[in-house]
């Protein structure tokens, strides 16, 4: 099974490679959850700010309040557009390894293919091989026979 070793050593690399991309894999869909609930976060304690805030305006008010209130909703909203971006690229790169991890995952499956294919070659010819000896075998024991048979008579 030599000639087989080399197609071996390619499974090995094909499902180390493919191992690694899974665990990639892994690591963007972390990514990408952690980015999301980060997001989450920002979006509740914003409308949460906001909530408590609106009822304290009802009440008083002052002008210098009123601004720190708007500065401060500001970097808010930018934070959470800034976490969106985060999200969108966190989904992205969950999907360029997840194309990745498919992409390995289908050249796990070529070689296995490949190598169960020459498995099939060698075993037929291995048994062509053993046919044809047993046919010369049979041929030359119907020989001896016949020299045998014509020895007697």
């Amino acid at each position: 099974m030599s000639a087989l070793q080399p197609l071996f050593a390619l499974l090995v690399l094909a499902e180390a490679e493919r191992d690694s991309s899974l665990s990639a894999c892994r690591r963007a869909a972390r990514a990408l959850e952690a980015a999301s609930g980060q997001s989450d976060q920002l979006v509740a304690y914003r409308s949460d700010y906001e909530q408590r805030w609106s009822s304290q305006f009802r009440t008083e008010g002052t002008m210098p309040v009123v601004h720190c209130y708007q500065g401060f909703m500001t970097r808010l909203g930018q934070a959470v557009s800034h976490q969106d971006l985060v999200l969108r690229r966190a989904a992205e790169q969950l999907q360029v390894a997840e194309q990745n991890l498919r992409q390995h995952e289908l050249r796990v499956a070529s070689v296995r293919k490949l190598i169960d294919r020459r498995q099939l070659e060698l075993r037929l010819s291995a048994d062509r091989r053993d046919q044809k000896a047993t046919d010369e075998f049979a041929a030359r024991a119907a020989s001896r026979m016949s020299g045998f048979s014509s020895a007697l008579r």
